[in-house]
């Protein structure tokens, strides 16, 4: 079991006005410092908001998984490829439940239950508000993440209690169009907007590895700095590998420096917003993961799976952070 400790966010006196006007020139000359620079301004960014030995620890759920409508190229969820996974119904509110308690025992002060919809219908939202309102009652904070959302259907999960909402913008304006064609990227800045108006946290990132470049990386990270406000949560998640779907042919592994220059350049256009290690950390080894932490990453997921992917056992992900001194549980 990893230790829980409840930490406050580390206020920053001499902390830089939060921007929403970064140009793309701009963050690609960030990106590109000496490191060591690089490295140093993250640092600083980190340690004016946040306590920079402390890490965030969520635990994610599919709770409706596979036969999804959407044809996102890199998705062993989607209806549109033979990747081999079975598709079920939605998770009773008693078995998520369940399932959060361990989370929980296990040292998880977040709660992530994601469902594979292209978006929910009105008795969905519902069913999942039961399910927030219960996961709540055992003091852990709620995200789900179910595709596009009416305004009505985002103020009904509000009036549930939902802390966070998770809808990524997957990769870069220029980027986006070759993994996907079911949905644009204005319908998922719509559903951030919708979410942002029910006062609802967002938590809103992308997926590297798909066969971008670097420059869409950025221009990725620039969007999320300038949009109305920063998202509260940014996950950055390294593509796993699927089989059966587009981005096979295109996928390649980044550049373990390069994952922390980007690590480090999201933690400064966004200092105050918590940046996680989401999917793909099974790639990683212990020093990449720890350099991360250095640039600024300052949340994990923790458990054996990921929807339908593999995470770090927590017996290896507490030994990491028992040996790098860092504490774990929930930011406030």
């Amino acid at each position: 079991m990893i230790a829980v400790v409840k930490m406050k966010r580390q206020g920053g006196g001499n902390s830089a006005p939060l921007r929403g006007d970064w140009a793309r020139t701009e963050a690609e000359a960030l990106y590109a410092l000496p490191f060591a620079e690089l490295m140093f301004r993250a640092q600083r960014a980190h340690r004016d908001n946040f306590d920079p030995n402390h890490v965030e620890t969520a635990s994610l759920l599919s709770i409706k998984t596979g036969g999804c409508p959407e044809d996102c190229g890199y998705c062993s969820q989607s209806a549109h490829y033979h990747t081999g996974l079975k598709a079920t119904r939605m998770m009773d509110c008693a078995d998520v439940v369940a399932a959060a308690q361990r989370a929980n025992d296990a040292g998880a002060t977040r709660f992530c239950m994601a469902a594979a919809w292209r978006s929910p219908k009105d008795r969905d939202v519902d069913s999942i508000c039961e399910m927030i309102t219960a996961v709540k009652a055992l003091g852990m904070q709620t995200c789900v993440t179910l595709g596009m959302l009416t305004p009505r259907q985002a103020a009904r999960l509000a009036s549930a209690g939902l802390d966070f909402y998770n809808h990524n913008v997957d990769s870069s304006p220029d980027f986006y169009d070759k993994i996907i064609t079911t949905r644009t990227l204005q319908d998922r800045i719509d559903t951030l907007e919708h979410v942002r108006a029910a006062g609802i946290k967002v938590c809103c990132g992308g997926i590297i590895g798909l066969g971008e470049r670097v420059e869409d990386r950025i221009a990725m990270l620039v969007l999320l700095a300038n949009l109305p406000k920063h998202p509260e949560s940014v996950p950055l998640n390294l593509w796993n590998a699927v089989e059966g779907v587009p981005v096979n042919d295109t996928a390649e592994r980044p550049d373990p420096i390069a994952l922390a220059r980007l690590v480090a350049t999201a933690r400064i256009m966004m200092p105050m917003s918590v940046v996680r290690l989401s999917a793909g950390r099974q790639y990683m080894s212990d020093e990449l993961q720890a350099l991360c932490f250095l640039a600024g990453a300052n949340s994990i997921f923790i458990g054996d799976v990921l929807l339908t992917t593999k995470n770090p056992q927590r017996g290896r992900d507490a030994n990491l952070l028992d040996r790098l001194g860092i504490r774990c549980g929930l930011t406030k």
